[in-house]
């Protein structure tokens, strides 16, 4: 992981929000995101996020003083496509965010050029940052893997084949939508717990709504069918990460992953957070990739060097929750949880290998989702699921309501950062979705 000049924890920004308090979006940062001006219908045009601005690389092209080696990259952008950025070699990437870097830092010649080119957040909407072809979702927390486990299977929580293969499922990417999007409970068949074996499932609204709380890392390069990607080349066809919450349907789920795994239990909805956090600007929170004492090394073609000293990330993850009652009495969300993804029992890195080691086709802009990240405390959980114990214990709200799933009208929020002493803040902003009632039958 190459540090340069972009890194620099000294370097600030013409744009003075950026040099906020608390804001996920400092100079160190400039994720890629979608957007278009609130409530208009001009084309959707890539923006990089600085402070509580956007810089809109649609209006930012003509501007003089872009490196002229960069063009294809800022013509593409201008147009809307960020898969073509991600698609080119991490070189060309890496010389395209330090020329964003150059160009937002205080004293910039292009100053005077670009704050024309500003657009406030607040008065975007945004959309998925690019196309996404295809979607997978992991299992790689063993907090989460070995506390659900425990539910189902007392004496055996993890499955033997866990601490060797990332497990994963091929998802459904049409129903993912960005952040903001409401997500509709769904209507689905359930087996109610206590009837007897003979007896029916029965169809309606799902009843134990979860949330879970993932990080989703985009493939910028993909790979030929037939030939496998080298863990020594897998970081560099890692483009960036999003938050991912993968809505859960936990007694449809119940029914019908027995034998082959989810399916309508969880296609119904996915939300990821709008800003591509690159992996260039989480560089400097790279961690030792360490298992606990005891835990079997991985096999060689999941192991190297490389990714024991800097495998993992330090970022911190966190939940909230703000009810229909307590957005009424003007009450802000709580917090339900906070973790931190170097608890993961994989890297994304191993993640994408095995992906792609029996010569899987990975492509430009396929979502990997990391599945549910838990830490060892009971307080980092990453869904209700775990928090209520399957709902034997409900988690205490303000104002006397309680939780063990999610009721319509909850909006649930992912939020997570990077951060080190007198270092900035590299945030994702908000992951977030509102529950509505499920459609009526008939």
């Amino acid at each position: 992981m190459t540090l340069d000049r972009s890194h620099d924890a000294q370097r600030s920004s013409w744009v003075a929000s950026a040099q906020a308090d608390g804001t996920d979006f400092p100079i160190q940062n400039l994720p890629y995101g979608r957007f278009r001006r609130a409530g208009s219908q001009e084309p959707w045009r890539i923006g990089v996020a600085i402070g509580d601005q956007i810089l809109d690389l649609a209006a930012a092209r003509p501007a003089p003083g872009w490196p002229a080696e960069l063009a294809p990259q800022l013509d593409a952008l201008a147009g809307g496509d960020l898969a073509a950025v991600m698609a080119a070699p991490k070189a060309t990437r890496v010389a395209l965010r330090l020329a964003l870097s150059d160009a937002l830092a205080a004293g910039s010649t292009q100053q005077a050029a670009l704050a024309h080119a500003l657009v406030p957040q607040s008065a975007a909407e945004m959309t998925l940052p690019c196309p996404i072809g295809d979607y997978t979702d992991f299992y790689a927390s063993i907090h989460h893997a070995t506390t659900i486990g425990r539910m189902f299977r007392p004496d055996n929580p993890l499955l033997p084949n866990y601490r060797w293969v990332p497990i994963g499922y091929h998802g459904r990417a049409s129903s993912i939508n960005v952040s903001g999007t409401p997500i509709r409970r769904p209507l689905g068949q359930t087996k109610p717990a206590g009837s007897p074996p003979e007896a029916p499932p029965v169809f309606g609204p799902c009843q134990r709504l979860d949330y879970e709380l993932e990080l989703g890392a985009f493939v910028a390069q993909g790979n030929t069918q037939g030939e496998p990607v080298p863990l020594a080349q897998a970081e560099d066809r890692l483009a960036g990460m999003v938050l991912l919450n993968d809505w859960s349907a936990r007694d449809i789920q119940a029914w019908e992953y027995q034998p082959l795994g989810p399916f309508l239990s969880k296609n119904f909805g996915s939300t990821i957070s709008p800003w591509l956090v690159t992996m260039e600007a989480l560089a400097p929170y790279r961690v030792p990739f360490v298992r606990a004492a005891g835990e079997p090394d991985p096999l060689p073609h999941l192991d190297s060097p490389a990714n024991r000293e800097t495998g993992a990330i330090d970022l911190t993850i966190e939940v909230w929750l703000q009810t229909a009652a307590m957005r009424e009495r003007g009450e802000a969300a709580v917090r339900l949880s906070r973790g931190n993804f170097k608890e993961s029992y994989w890297t994304l890195a191993q993640l994408l290998t095995h992906h792609a080691s029996n010569g899987c086709n990975l492509a430009t802009g396929d979502l990997l989702g990391t599945g549910t990240q838990s830490g060892p405390k009971p307080e980092e959980a990453g869904s209700l699921l775990e928090l209520s114990m399957g709902g034997k214990t409900p988690v205490a709200l303000p104002g006397g309501e309680t939780r063990s799933f999610l009721a319509d009208g909850d909006t649930l929020t992912l939020r997570a950062y990077a951060q080190k002493q007198g270092g900035p803040r590299i945030g994702f902003g908000d992951c977030s979705g509102t529950v509505l009632p499920s459609p009526k039958l008939g």
